[in-house]
């Protein structure tokens, strides 16, 4: 099970660098900080987590890489 999980996840990234468009990586990137903060509001409303300052410090960290690659300036 876990082999087969790991060659999906594989598969999964290998997809993604075939983009043929170059702000991909980018697009992607935000993703994952977006899909952090979402995880961790999700296992707050519906498991009742309750952040750590680490947490929110770690999430902050995303929100602040997610404006750096959505918004900082391009030459």
């Amino acid at each position: 099970m876990v082999v087969r999980s790991v060659a999906l996840l594989a598969l999964y990234g290998f997809l993604h660098a075939l983009q043929p468009i170059t702000e991909f990586g980018r697009v992607l990137a935000a993703y994952g900080g977006v899909f952090i903060i979402a995880s961790m509001l999700w296992g707050m409303v519906m498991d009742g987590f309750r952040p750590d300052r680490y947490d929110l410090v770690g999430a902050g960290l995303c929100l602040v890489g997610i404006a750096v690659i959505m918004y900082g300036p391009r030459g």
